[in-house]
């Protein structure tokens, strides 16, 4: 990438992360039927910071699926990575160990499993599409748990792709240098041009739209590996998810991708975190911007969250994912900055608000929108 190039995405991260500081917090996209119609809500009135505490000294550290990690900020799945940055995901890779946390890798990496093993030692996560045809999701599975992945990301809901409009205007598909490396030596690494979406059209083609919770099951059978359920939303499906075996649970709307009028998922986790009843590990993904942020979803009850990197700039909801324009702008290194500004931002909001460790974050640090009136705890 040329050094101009560069200048002009780190600008571009620049302006669009004032625009969030200005607004602030979480938020929840609300959709019109015209593209780039929408609505920022704020969530959180305010936090409730404690003092008089000695914070000389902030621990971080927390253990996943027991793997213990520098913090509770993991790297999302984000698909097809080089084409933001010819190093694509070995540089995420390696910004996310040198971390100490924990990276995903997408299904539709433009690197394989066995290519991000290769970049050298870390804790790793596999993200899985099931596609109608099992023996390459077999394949697949055992693929990554042979490279040295820790556990399964199954992303539940997209038995469709959403409308992405702008892919659609664009008639998106993968550059010709570039193939979904997971999938090369099956004749499935290429997306075929398409009047419309080629991502629409390889999802329809090879996506298994009869997925079920007894697939959950399923995918038990042919792998050690623990298995997070990702795109819970609801209590409900909170509840079943966990009579399914699932090891822990991924909020997440898809980047707000798939339905409109979704809820965000820090509105939605604390639901979810009730319906667990603490037997399974929640975690946040999406809607991250600052460790402020990080902060609020832990006193709503998550045990980390996921840092999303958004490749289909499709709506307003994408702009700002810290990742990719850091990936973009100064691969690896770019990576490592923003992860130690989210860790930064994260530690300072703990000492401000007298939490000196992670189990110290409790519900009473925030007030949210839809607490009216607020009770007050007991002194």
């Amino acid at each position: 990438m040329k050094q101009s190039q560069r200048r002009s995405c780190l600008r571009w991260y620049m302006t669009t992360m004032r625009l969030v500081q200005r607004i602030s917090g979480l938020f929840k996209r609300t959709e019109t039927l015209s593209l780039g119609s929408y609505t920022l809500w704020n969530v959180f009135d305010s936090f409730r910071p404690r003092i008089l505490i000695d914070v000389s000294k902030i621990d971080m550290t927390t253990t996943v699926l027991g793997f213990k990690i520098s913090m509770p900020i993991m790297v999302a799945p984000t698909a097809m990575q080089k084409m933001a940055h010819p190093e694509g995901e070995y540089a995420t890779a390696r910004a996310a160990s040198a971390a100490g946390t924990i990276m995903t890798l997408s299904s539709w990496a433009t690197s394989s499993v066995e290519e991000v093993a290769s970049t050298g030692p870390g804790i790793r996560f596999f993200q899985l599409y099931v596609y109608k045809n099992r023996k390459v999701v077999e394949q697949l599975v055992r693929r990554a748990e042979k490279a040295g992945f820790k556990a399964i990301a199954l992303t539940v809901d997209t038995p469709r792709l959403g409308r992405r409009e702008t892919d659609i205007k664009n008639r998106f598909t993968l550059p010709p240098n570039l193939t979904l490396k997971n999938f090369e030596g099956l004749d499935l690494g290429k997306m075929d041009e398409a009047n419309d979406s080629g991502l629409a059209s390889y999802v329809a083609g090879q996506i298994d739209r009869t997925l079920s919770w007894k697939d959950v099951q399923w995918l038990q059978t042919i792998t050690s590996m623990p298995i997070l359920v990702k795109g819970v939303l609801t209590g409900e499906d909170a509840r079943i998810a966990i009579q399914a075996g699932a090891a822990g649970i991924i909020v997440s709307n898809h980047g707000a991708r798939q339905l409109d009028y979704v809820p965000a998922t820090i509105s939605a986790l604390e639901e979810v975190v009730k319906a667990t009843q603490g037997r399974v590990p929640v975690f946040l993904d999406g809607g991250v911007r600052r460790g402020t942020d990080v902060f609020k979803a832990l006193a709503l009850g998550a045990s980390g969250i996921f840092v999303s990197i958004i490749l289909s700039f499709n709506s307003p909801e994408k702009i700002g994912r810290p990742v990719v324009f850091s990936l973009a702008a100064e691969g690896e290194a770019g990576v490592r900055k923003v992860l130690q500004m989210l860790r930064d931002e994260f530690e300072l909001t703990m000492a401000l608000s007298g939490c000196r460790s992670l189990s110290e974050i409790t519900r009473n640090h925030i007030i949210t929108e839809w607490e009216t009136p607020r009770h007050l705890p007991k002194l």
